[in-house]
């Protein structure tokens, strides 16, 4: 026989021993791991930047030792680290997870606040682009996701670290969210939908009322009781928008909010780190 044909089980035998890997599942480096070390891991990797590693290091400490501060801890790790990888479902999934997890946790602003950045940037789409192709088509659903999750942010912790970035973040969003209503008034009336540019006009005169889309609202709903000839009504709108304009009344843009730089540090009361 040959010699290479009686080395052949020796090399297969050797292949399995070297490592499942070749014929079966990769050895686990993790699985002797305890809850620190885990812990320590997956922050070392986050703040590395490297965030997939970091995910799978918390998912499996929360997988193994569900119950203690390790696991409360990599709750909101989890969730920064799927927000810094642009996964924007599993970063509100795990901060609605803390949430339910842990109300009455002292940190859970952030929570609620990292909720708001996140549909916050899902909706810069909408919100830098007010004068789509078809405006009526645009789904503002992120930026007032984002507008609920501020408010509740705000009425529930008014002296949060993060109660006044999301003022400052709910005011441009509902300025403009007042503009997307102009522009789908704006739609209407391109189509010759007098009467629903109108009233989609008066919707924001009323409902966002301080904001700079007022002004632009009035001017359609001067052009649109126009175009249906009712000049009494049309008239009226001009009067109330020229007393708003020499009294000063009307407003200007709110500015955009400042980028911000969410670290994971901010929550280390618990000290995990030096453990």
């Amino acid at each position: 026989m040959p010699r290479t044909l009686t080395r052949l089980p020796a090399l297969l035998l050797a292949a399995l021993l070297a490592g499942c890997g070749v014929f079966g599942e990769e050895i686990d480096q993790t699985a002797n791991w305890g809850a620190s070390k885990l812990y320590a891991e997956a922050a070392a990797e986050l703040d590395a930047g490297n965030y997939t590693r970091a995910i799978e290091y918390y998912e499996k400490l929360e997988a193994r030792y569900p119950f203690g501060r390790y696991a409360m801890q990599a709750q909101l790790d989890v969730a920064y680290a799927n927000y810094r990888a642009d996964e924007p479902e599993a970063a509100l999934a795990a901060a609605d997870r803390f949430i339910k997890l842990y109300p009455q946790n002292p940190f859970v602003d952030y929570a609620y606040y990292l909720k708001g950045i996140v549909n916050y940037n899902r909706s810069v789409g909408f919100l830098d682009r007010y004068i789509p192709t078809d405006p009526s088509q645009r789904d503002p659903g992120s930026a007032l996701d984002a507008f609920e999750d501020f408010a509740i942010l705000v009425e529930r912790f008014p002296e949060s670290r993060y109660a006044a970035d999301a003022r400052q973040r709910m005011l441009y969003l509902r300025n403009n969210l007042a503009k997307h209503e102009v522009n789908v008034a704006r739609y209407y009336m391109k189509r010759g939908a007098y009467l629903a540019a109108a009233n989609r006009a008066e919707y924001v005169i009323h409902r966002f009322q301080r904001t700079s889309a007022v002004e632009d609202a009035l001017e359609v709903m001067i052009d649109a009781y126009e175009a249906l000839g009712k000049t009494q009504l049309a008239a009226a709108a001009r009067r109330v928008l020229e007393v708003n304009r020499e009294a000063g009344r009307l407003v200007d843009d709110t500015p955009k909010p400042e980028e911000i730089s969410l670290a994971r540090k901010v929550w280390d009361y618990l000290s995990l780190d030096e453990n």
